[in-house]
């Protein structure tokens, strides 16, 4: 397995694809770059999901939200890529990601996006 950051999500069989439940992360010191700027952008970004068949692997979480750090991203769009790609890798029945940024120029951000899987 990688140890540097990347953008690869790592996946695994979901051991319970008969029930609901619901798996939390939260990840307080995510960083990526102002693309006006290129000054450090710093956020909790916080992630809730309902698993369908597959779950994500932490490690490969932890490198691929890593790998924003010298990109640069408005919070929108940082929030919503981090969406798409989750989304993408697990196909859960349900998917929000909030990207809680912090104090830059007197504004607090928060960008708050979801996927609900229509199956």
């Amino acid at each position: 397995m990688p140890t540097q950051p990347n953008k690869n999500l790592e996946v695994f069989k979901n051991p319970n694809p008969e029930r609901d439940y619901e798996i939390k992360f939260e990840c307080p010191e995510f960083t990526c770059l102002c693309p006006k700027t290129g000054q450090p952008d710093f956020a909790a970004i916080h992630i809730r999901y309902i698993p369908g068949d597959l779950c994500v692997e932490l490690k490969s979480l932890k490198l691929y939200l890593g790998s924003f750090r010298n990109e640069g991203h408005f919070h929108e769009a940082v929030t919503n890529r981090i969406l798409d790609d989750l989304a993408k890798a697990v196909r859960p029945r349900y998917l929000e990601v909030l990207g809680d940024f912090f104090v830059r120029g007197g504004i607090h951000t928060t960008v708050r996006c979801e996927y609900k899987n229509s199956r």
